[in-house]
């Protein structure tokens, strides 16, 4: 009946979905949630559109993918400059002159870089053994105690020192007055949300909601020549060889009666003793002057069956775990691991499209 099941209402799915359809192909796409959209999904609350799994914030340095996905909305020139919440104390991120002139008077990039220096040798070892070793050996002990350490150990649930210092290769230090916190050419947020995009590409092509593929698989499976399949790929194999790691989240959103709750779209708090990592309010992506205000506290949680999976673990026995599930798919005939849970791997919406769009070049 179909050229392509495709497996999650995603931006991935969506997009080769989308590029099926342009070559006469024809496509199911089959979403167990009860919306399309996947983590990018946003719902319009009180005249806010809110990120209902987290902040998305669109960035790339790559043109084909700027032109390609601003042919489904208009984009705003949202710039990300988050900023860091420690025991009443702000600080802007990514760490810069204005964080280092909060946190040390320093003026001049030359103050910033003797005194990041000196913490540094004081606290140096020749090989960093975990992740807290490394974080001192590339910003010392001010930034890292401030910024890093409480952010990092709830992220993870555990300490920094039983890490692996692989987690963090480089932590990015800029020497000058500049809060953007992406260093690509292209930045924003769609003006009315991302909902509307995978609306558009969806569009006069079949969707079927609230369908857990894995739970009918042997009667969608007879209906297409090929599956691409965007979910978990150790679920899709019943976890024959154990579950590949993840972190999730919890998110706890709020209509408050207020106009501005706290000045910023992305507030993060960074001490340990506070349990969520971050506020997002969600009407400063679009610049609302709205008399409510949404707010979403993101709890980090450890995932288990049931959770949805966001932020794989990417260490030495999962990665060694999730390269025998690859070896096994690769025996799956008609069937295409894809996106982050079929790749395992942590993917930025730009790098998303781009995927997506060279799977497409494939249908050809």
């Amino acid at each position: 009946m179909y050229d392509y099941l495709i497996v999650g209402a995603g931006l991935f799915g969506s997009i080769v979905a989308c590029e099926a359809r342009k070559l006469g192909k024809r496509c199911l796409v089959v979403e167990k949630r009860n919306h399309i959209g996947g983590n990018v999904y946003t719902e319009e609350i009180e005249g806010i559109q809110v990120h209902r799994y987290g902040a998305h914030i669109f960035h790339t340095s790559n043109k084909a993918v700027w032109d390609y996905i601003n042919q489904f909305a208009e984009f705003n020139r949202y710039t990300n400059s988050p900023v860091a919440y420690y025991k009443g104390e702000i600080y802007n991120l990514p760490f810069n002159m204005n964080t280092f002139n909060r946190m040390w008077g320093a003026v001049t990039p030359e103050d910033a870089k003797r005194i990041i220096e000196k913490q540094r040798r004081e606290c140096a070892v020749d090989v960093p053994r975990n992740l807290e070793e490394q974080a001192l050996n590339l910003v010392g002990g001010d930034i890292y105690e401030k910024l890093v350490k409480g952010y990092t150990e709830k992220q993870w649930g555990c300490k920094a020192s039983e890490l692996p210092p692989e987690i963090i290769k480089r932590l990015p230090v800029r020497f000058t007055y500049d809060n953007n916190y992406f260093n690509d050419f292209y930045q924003g947020i769609p003006i009315g949300g991302y909902t509307q995009i995978i609306e558009k590409m969806l569009d006069k092509i079949e969707v079927q909601l609230n369908t857990d593929y894995l739970e009918h698989r042997e009667l969608l499976r007879k209906l297409a020549g090929t599956v691409i399949f965007t979910g978990p790929i150790d679920e899709y194999f019943e976890y024959c060889y154990g579950e590949l790691e993840y972190r999730s989240v919890r998110f706890e959103t709020e209509v408050l009666d207020m106009q501005n709750y706290q000045g910023n779209a992305v507030v993060n708090y960074t001490e340990y003793e506070i349990p969520y990592t971050r506020i997002i309010e969600h009407k400063h992506f679009e610049y609302g002057n709205q008399c409510k205000t949404v707010i979403s506290k993101e709890y980090p949680v450890t995932w288990k069956r049931g959770y949805e999976p966001y932020y794989p673990v990417n260490n030495e026995k999962n990665n060694k775990l999730y390269q025998r599930y690859t070896e096994k798919a690769e025996q799956e005939k008609g069937v295409l691991f894809e996106g982050r849970l079929g790749k395992y791997r942590y993917y930025d919406m730009h790098h998303i499209v781009a995927e997506a769009l060279e799977c497409s070049k494939k249908m050809k």
